[in-house]
């Protein structure tokens, strides 16, 4: 898909990320949002979650994807995804897959539901490297074979930082029963920025264009990769006013005109998400992946 250099414009969401806590059990290396054991699940409640989900459905939503942090971690996510099964949304849990609760393999077992993880490398010591957390492999790769058992919708993404191993990765994932596995690099942003300040470099190109990332604050930005481009907060605001907005559409052509700079100022961009997919972390034939 290709975008001019004409202003971009801004439009409902299909798909949102509901990215509800900044707290997880691991501290990955490559984090995009810097979370770990230390942090919050933010000032969104309960109602703030479901009145966002009401009003993304009512404009045509039809995927959320809950994020963080470690999702699982937030005492109302199985309200949230419950929520938003009810309002007709497809809604796929991130998480790293450390510890899943029965009741969370019994949510996660219903109609409309589906999981997706990071996996670092078929080497156990590669892997926890990369989290922080000795044991993560095991914990990690046990709960991707109980997945495969359950007949659980299961998508991987295979995050390195050079490349090293990743064919082997897949071949472990493939014989353990998966299908869906998408091979990225550490992105620039959070921990994997190593200090240095968010640009439009590291981004897809598409970020915002019919989908857009919620935070545990209710800030809303084009993606979970772009929280320094608020457009508004849901806490104050309407989601469609927000996203149908002048701050998202500025956000578009900040991102537009710097990943037109990346691609050689050459009057068009070579967006990789494709109309038919949702940009989330590992999806085959996108770049767009915010856990890595």
């Amino acid at each position: 898909m290709t975008v001019t250099p004409e202003r971009a414009t801004s439009r409902p969401a299909g798909m949102l990320w509901l990215d509800l806590t900044r707290r997880c059990q691991l501290e990955c290396a490559h984090c995009y949002n810097s979370s770990g054991p230390a942090g919050d699940h933010g000032t969104m409640t309960l109602t703030d979650w479901r009145r966002v989900i009401d009003q993304a459905a009512q404009s045509g939503t039809r995927l959320v994807q809950l994020i963080g942090g470690e999702p699982t971690l937030h005492p109302d996510a199985p309200r949230i995804a419950e929520h938003a099964l009810a309002a007709g949304c497809a809604v796929e849990v991130y998480s790293n897959l450390v510890h899943i609760t029965p009741a969370w393999w019994e949510l996660l077992q219903r109609p409309g539901m589906s999981l997706a993880t990071s996996y670092y490398s078929h080497d156990s010591a590669r892997h926890s490297a990369m989290t922080g957390r000795p044991a993560s492999h095991r914990h990690t790769r046990t709960n991707i074979v109980r997945a495969m058992e359950l007949g659980v919708p299961l998508r991987v993404a295979i995050i390195t930082t050079d490349g090293e191993g990743a064919e082997e990765t897949r071949t472990e994932l493939e014989g353990l029963g998966v299908t869906r596995i998408g091979v990225d690099r550490v992105r620039p942003y959070g921990r994997g920025a190593q200090g240095d300040e968010p640009d439009c470099s590291g981004l897809c190109g598409a970020c915002g264009d019919g989908r857009a990332s919620i935070a545990p604050d209710g800030s809303v930005s084009p993606c979970v990769f772009s929280t320094w481009m608020s457009a508004g907060n849901v806490r104050t605001e309407g989601l469609v006013d927000i996203l149908t907005g002048p701050a998202m559409a500025q956000a578009r052509d900040e991102i537009t005109a710097g990943k037109k700079k990346d691609d050689g100022d050459d009057g068009h961009i070579i967006i990789t998400c494709q109309p038919d997919d949702y940009c989330s972390p590992g999806t085959p034939r996108s770049e767009c992946r915010p856990r890595n």
